[in-house]
């Protein structure tokens, strides 16, 4: 079967869904919006910054002095933890149906510096936030009542980021969200017909081919994966079958702060930008269930396709049909392990 030139599409064993690919269409003109790049020179401290420390926050708490990774609770959480339980279905056809939904908003400040990315800052400081998050996830799953618990960055303007200091969330809920509770589906189902892991199957077919690798180290491997949607999409994975990051090994914290500062540098080296997008840890549910089946895994979806300054629109037949990606995820993995691992404005 011809992939690198005729449409076709792919699917994704995690969420059991399809992909179009159109690799003829990426020559095609363009002549739609162009996003204007962001600021590249900020400030170490910004006195009108909500998030640098010893600031007043948004919500009118002060910050403190702080020197490395800072948590706290999210002044406008999109969850609150004293939702008390209740269902709604009217008639009881599962037309009209709600139900209450607690749980838990976190931030994390990454840095003091309000100047720094993941992608500037030192690996022994991304370690740092490692730790943090394994901290967080640990704390917030043992709590009664909380089932999932989402790490995740947005990461410039583009992709909703309110404030360029170095940030992540963490949302803890009552119940599993849609995403992680397709890929439990999918996970189990594997194991079920397969008896091993779907993701330490996919990688080691990866590592085999290594057609869609972008980088790797020791404990980690960062890929295109063959169903990508998003343009430059990567799929980072754990080579040794984990469930969570709290079971990391020291040597494994430090080679997935390695491999975030790498997968970074090479975004940000791709257009010479401080490079967009979305990023999330999945882990096991914390349903204080065992779960063999499940293997941690993180997600990058950045939205930037030809250029800095042009984005992937997901519209039309993506939104009323099935997602359609013009380059082939081969492609966009060459280009992005092609890419120096120093970071263009410190090279």
């Amino acid at each position: 079967m011809e992939l690198r030139s005729s449409p076709h599409r792919r699917f994704n064993p995690l969420t059991r869904e399809w992909v179009l690919v159109s690799p003829h269409r990426a020559e095609r003109p363009w002549q739609g919006q162009v996003e204007t790049p962001e600021q590249e020179s900020l400030p170490t401290y910004d006195p009108a910054c909500y998030l640098c420390p010893g600031n007043a926050r948004a919500g009118g708490h002060q910050n403190p002095s702080y020197t490395s990774t800072f948590v706290f609770e999210n002044d406008f959480a999109a969850l609150k933890p004293d939702v008390p339980e209740a269902h709604f279905d009217l008639e009881g056809k599962g037309l009209l149906r709600a139900e209450s939904e607690a749980g838990i908003c976190r931030v994390v400040c990454f840095s003091p510096r309000h100047d720094l990315t993941l992608a500037r800052m030192e690996v022994a400081q991304i370690r740092s936030v490692v730790d943090v998050w394994s901290e967080q996830s640990l704390e917030l799953g043992k709590r009664p009542g909380i089932r999932h618990v989402q790490i995740f960055e947005n990461r410039g303007a583009m992709m909703g980021c309110s404030n360029p200091h170095p940030h992540g969330q963490i949302w803890a809920n009552a119940t599993i969200p849609n995403e992680p509770r397709k890929e439990l589906l999918a996970f189990g189902e594997y194991r079920q017909n397969h008896g091993g892991c779907l993701l330490c199957d996919y990688l080691a077919l990866e590592l085999k081919s290594r057609e869609r690798l972008v980088c790797e180290n020791q404990h980690f491997a960062a890929l295109v994966p063959f169903w990508a949607v998003w343009p430059f999409e990567v799929l980072l994975l754990s080579k040794r079958h984990v469930a969570e990051m709290p079971a990391l090994q020291e040597a494994e914290r430090g080679a997935l702060a390695e491999i975030l500062k790498e997968i970074t540098t090479r975004y940000d080296n791709l257009f010479k930008v401080s490079f967009p997008y979305s990023m999330g840890f999945h882990q096991q549910p914390a349903d204080k269930a065992p779960h063999p089946e499940w293997h941690f895994h993180a997600h990058y979806y950045p939205p930037l396709l030809r250029s800095a300054t042009i984005r992937k629109f997901m519209v039309g037949y993506e939104m009323l049909a099935s997602p359609q990606r013009d380059i082939t995820p081969e492609a966009a993995a060459e280009r992005l392990r092609l890419l120096p691992e120093v970071h263009y404005l410190s090279s």
